[in-house]
């Protein structure tokens, strides 16, 4: 049973459709990657899933069952946690209160406090501090942080790359395989060939709202990945 899939879904801003019949599924430890250019509505898969956009046709599905009234709080509510594009830190907040943030869902599990701030060390030692207050770098992994607080068991990361140094990325790409090698799943939603194949099993590649390729990693090469996006 997936953690998560989208069945022919096309999605709506107003009357405006951006996806066009997506379909794909992430499974229980599963790193999978989507994929695309800029505006080929790969952020739009997020949207839906937090009812901002909305579903015209085909629908969502979590653990097997059909969420008919997808709203702001229905991920969390069913394990699932998202590190959206821009990260979202909260400026009145001190770095420890934006990772308390994590704990609204009062799902229990293994990561606490103590446990997120043993696999990030900076975020204990600026826990007083802005969360703005970070780099760019750290400001990611605070994000992430504050997403295993609410003990997910599936990962959505947004552009996590994005507006990070090569060795910041190489870092990331190693946690993100071993949340999933953990048996937390992973959703990627990425345009870094780098990161997309150092961490992903699977991909989807998105063309105009569409899913135009799908398969497995294992056998495609960077320079194949790239074409593929470039669809």
């Amino acid at each position: 049973m997936s953690l998560l899939a989208f069945n022919d879904v096309h999605a709506l801003y107003g009357r405006a459709r951006i996806l066009n019949g997506v379909t794909f599924d992430v499974d229980a430890g599963e790193r999978v990657a989507l994929v695309g250019r800029n505006g080929v509505g790969k952020t739009t898969v997020v949207n839906t899933l937090c009812g901002v956009t909305r579903i015209g046709q085909g629908h969502v599905e979590i653990r097997g069952r059909t969420i008919k009234d997808l709203r702001g709080y229905t991920a969390a509510q069913n394990g699932i946690a998202i590190v959206m594009q821009g990260r979202g830190i909260l400026p009145n907040l001190t770095v420890e209160e934006n990772l308390l943030l994590g704990t609204a869902t009062g799902r229990k599990g293994p990561w606490s406090l103590e446990k997120v701030q043993d696999l990030f060390p900076i975020l204990r030692e600026r826990r007083a501090n802005p969360g703005l207050a970070l780099s760019g770098g750290q400001q990611q992994m605070l994000a992430i942080g504050r997403a295993l607080m609410a003990n997910p068991d599936l990962l959505i990361l947004d552009e996590p790359s994005e507006g990070l140094a090569p060795v910041v990325v190489d870092e990331l790409a190693a946690l993100l395989v071993r949340l999933g090698e953990d048996g937390i799943g992973i959703l990627l939603i990425e345009q870094n060939i780098s990161l997309i194949h150092r961490v992903a099993q699977r991909f989807y590649v998105l063309s105009k709202g569409a899913v135009a390729e799908s398969g497995s990693l294992q056998n495609v090469t960077r320079d194949e990945l790239e074409r593929h996006i470039a669809i």
